[in-house]
């Protein structure tokens, strides 16, 4: 018996160790959270410390990096024998959505909640972070009795920081800006956080609009890490303006259609539990109002379409709430404070999950059962058609980062929803086809992605209202309500090397043209592009169609630069052996445009520029186009040599030097040189007065509108009828310009204002709006009417330059796929 007791002396006295060696975050940090901002690699210490005084209880996981080298962490947090059993546990969860490649039998009794903490994911919303630290601490505190019997049924992941690089944007901003103590007024220096702020990633991209989309990098390795767990509740914590009291959920309307009466139940659930400590403390709140639930790339909402709770909480605060900021009714919100109620309402939820549990995982699998069954919607079946498999290859990739099946159609006798026309109509394959099945786990996800119109119940929403990948992506799509059989034959293309003596015809057709198109340049390969369509050994080539000569390339390789250019970006080149076509212009024709030189492209930024605008831009180039750029501050223009560039990008914004008769007449100068000028949304109504362009009006809309009787318990839907928060509008586009090369004769835009231009005279009106031109999405009655007979992409000549106003965005948010070759373009083929 003896050796027996010595043992368990020996348990007890490791379980007394690990309990003295749990530090406290005020104990490892030297100060309180609250009092000072942590800065990320000290958040990143503090995790590992915990878990290296509980290892039974915490488990880390490094998910990747952020642009700027930023270590990305996970913490699972668990009873010791759960997290004995983590893996298993993750994969059991996985059979339980049906989307494990295991076939063994899911296990539904016992199976532990997952609920996923995701904090900061906008950097300058610190105050959830620094909760953060105390959540893991509160979860492993062995004299924590309540956290202990809710981790008994619970997995609790903790993502302590989403933006890292905009959370020390914003940090090391703050730290050098305040003094020795805290300044509460709020027009003190610590609470005007400079241009770009810290709310956004290295590119200036605002990642809670982007879990759908995963463009970012941030984005991409975290979602590999959620659907590889798919869990039941999931809430992402962020930051209002500072007068603003507590929102947690329930959400506000719209709610998607889809979106269950569990969820929503559940939603209810939460909140009054949250309640019941914000009561017990006095603190303030409110429910039910501006944070909806329908676009898809929120942290509340991808979660809700996956099967989860979806939660968004605000705490006020932001970045002008510094470590203290006295409110409008004459309190000091302090940075102890918002800290301390993130903190709160995480571990309600927690607490409300662990109750719950059961519940909480028979209507988890149910929701992914009902997906599997077709309960999802009235389409079946979303079948994509293009000629040019890219465009298809895009949306594939698209679906695979969300978990979602698809395959091929072979039997092609069906009809359809015809997305482009609106009508039910018979199906016609465009050459390429991919098809998506209502039938799968992913059916909520598939349907809100792909469905033709998104039914919304409530017009006043927080955020677009479409989205519909069809007209994103630019492919002829088919929504068809019966389940047709899926196989798969998809084949990606299989690029030959081809060798000439005298040159290579290179189709353009796509975003991958464009690419291709960059890196022949970045190479110093000549290329030639054709204006009109031409006939070479009996096969027709359509205008764009690039031309590389051994004319002019004679000390480039422009043979094996290519062919290589053409397997990186999957795109077949041809042999051409002559100057002298079948139909159509010779070589040395004047139809024949040659790019005379690489673009040296220059972007504005700084303060006078949209943070996002210029990002979505910066982006691009980097990151997707693969090309040079030169970011500049806008208000530098007027020193700059313009000789150092030839293509100037003027993203959304107000520059000043845009607008004002001495810039605009400098920027003229270099326009009529053979410059060029690429204007974005706000930038072509700062240059409007300067540049000859007129915004549409209607004097009598205008003149009803002021004798409108309003009633003031209306006041915050009033605008409602000219509002535009985001629709889908068809625009006629003429693709015989170069900036439409590459398209069909009509483009998809996203509409998010009511400013549209009267046609330009003397100029191309390349892309117009016609009467009836609006497709789906929320758009005001009165707004909606205004949209017609005017212009949206124009292309002004000037001397030996040209200028191209794009007053809606194609790159937004850099998921609209279809806008990406259109930039393109208006770099590298316009006014050439």
């Amino acid at each position: 018996m003896k050796p027996f007791i010595t043992f368990l002396s020996f348990l007890l006295l490791v379980s007394a160790t690990v309990a003295q060696n749990v530090p406290s975050p005020e104990n490892y940090l030297g100060y309180k959270v609250g009092t000072r901002y942590t800065r990320h690699h000290k958040i990143v210490e503090y995790f590992n410390a915990v878990a290296k005084a509980r290892p039974d209880m915490v488990k880390l996981e490094q998910y990747g990096f952020t642009n700027e080298g930023r270590e990305l962490m996970l913490a699972f947090v668990g009873s010791p024998e759960n997290i004995q059993r983590l893996e298993a546990i993750r994969l059991n969860n996985l059979r339980l959505a049906g989307v494990s490649r295991d076939r063994a039998a899911p296990v539904l009794e016992g199976a532990p909640a997952i609920v996923w903490l995701s904090y900061n994911v906008h950097g300058n919303e610190p105050s959830s972070s620094e909760a953060a630290l105390l959540m893991i601490h509160a979860l492993t505190d062995p004299s924590n009795a309540k956290t202990k019997e809710w981790l008994k049924n619970t997995i609790v992941v903790v993502d302590p920081c989403i933006n890292p690089d905009g959370r020390d944007r914003y940090v090391n901003w703050f730290n050098s800006m305040v003094g020795d103590k805290l300044n509460a007024h709020p027009m003190a220096r610590e609470h005007a956080e400079p241009w770009p702020g810290g709310r956004s990633n290295h590119y200036n991209f605002d990642l809670n609009r982007d879990w759908a989309w995963q463009t970012q990098v941030e984005t991409q390795q975290r979602l590999k890490r959620y659907n590889a767990w798919l869990p039941q509740v999931h809430v992402d914590f962020h930051e209002q303006g500072y007068n603003s009291p507590y929102y947690f959920a329930p959400a506000a309307q719209p709610f998607h259609e889809v979106i269950t009466g569990w969820q929503r139940d559940f939603q209810e659930l939460i909140g009054r539990n949250n309640a019941s400590y914000f009561d017990k403390n006095g603190w303030l709140f409110f429910t039910k109002e501006s944070f909806d639930l329908l676009y898809p790339a929120y942290g509340d909402s991808y979660p809700i379409y996956n099967g989860a709770i979806g939660m968004t909480y605000e705490q006020g605060g932001h970045s002008r709430g510094g470590l203290g900021v006295v409110t409008s009714d004459g309190d000091t919100l302090t940075l102890v404070d918002r800290a301390t109620h993130h903190f709160t309402t995480g571990l309600s939820t927690v607490e409300t999950s662990s109750r719950n549990q059961q519940k909480l995982m028979a209507e988890f699998k149910k929701y992914f059962d009902d997906g599997r069954s077709g309960k999802i919607g009235e389409y079946k079946t979303y079948v994509l058609t293009a000629a040019d498999q890219h465009k298809l290859n895009a949306v594939i990739t698209l679906l695979e980062k969300n978990g979602i099946e698809w395959g091929t159609v072979s039997n092609k006798n069906f009809k359809g929803f015809n997305y482009f026309t609106g009508k039910e109509e018979s199906f016609t394959d465009e050459g390429f086809n991919i098809a998506v099945s209502a039938h799968q786990p992913k059916a909520v996800m598939a349907k809100v992605l792909l469905e033709p119109k998104t039914v919304v119940n409530d017009s006043n929403t927080y955020d677009i209202t479409t989205w519909s990948l069809p007209y994103a992506y630019g492919v002829k799509g088919y929504a068809v309500k019966e389940k047709l059989d899926l196989g798969n034959d998809w084949k990606q293309p299989v690029i030959q090397s081809v060798n000439s003596t005298y040159g290579l015809l290179v189709p353009y057709t796509s975003f991958n043209s464009a690419k291709l198109l960059a890196e022949l340049l970045k190479n110093n390969v000549k290329v030639r592009f054709a204006e009109k369509p031409f006939k070479y050994r009996n096969k027709n080539y359509d205008r764009g169609t690039l031309i590389v000569l051994k004319t002019g390339n004679g000390t480039v390789n422009w043979n094996a630069v290519t062919n290589a250019a053409c397997v990186k970006f999957g795109v077949q080149a041809d042999v051409v052996e002559t100057g002298f076509m079948d139909q159509g212009a010779d070589f040395g024709s004047s139809d024949i445009k040659n790019i005379s030189e690489a673009p040296k492209v220059a972007l504005l930024t700084g303060d006078q520029a949209s943070s996002l605008g210029a990002g979505e831009v910066w982006h691009y180039f980097e990151r997707m186009l693969e090309y040079p750029i030169t970011l500049i501050n806008g208000s530098d223009l007027g020193r700059i040599n313009l000789k150092d560039f030839n293509v100037i990008i003027a993203p959304d914004g107000f520059f000043r030097t845009l607008g004002e008769k001495a810039g605009a007449d400098r920027l003229k100068d270099f326009v009529r040189g053979g410059g060029k000028i690429i204007a974005m949304e706000g930038s072509v109504s700062a240059m409007a007065s300067e540049w000859g362009l007129k915004t549409k009006t209607d004097k009598d809309e205008e003149k009803g509108d002021y004798l409108d009787v309003k009633k003031y318990g209306e006041r915050e839907r009033s605008y409602l009828p000219n509002a535009i928060p985001g629709a889908i509008f068809k625009m006629d586009l003429d693709n015989t310009h170069p900036l439409g090369f590459g398209y069909p004769d009509f483009y998809y835009t996203l509409k998010q204002d009511g400013t549209l231009y009267e046609f330009m005279k003397g100029g191309w009106n390349v892309g117009v709006l016609k009467k009836e031109a609006y497709v789906t999405g929320v758009a005001g009655t009165k707004v909606k009417n205004k949209l017609k007979d005017g212009m949206l992409f124009g292309v002004q000549n000037m001397g030996s330059g040209s200028v191209v106003f794009l007053t809606e965005n194609p790159l937004f948010r850099n998921f609209w796929e279809n806008g990406k070759l259109l930039i393109a373009n208006a770099v590298f083929l316009v006014g050439q």
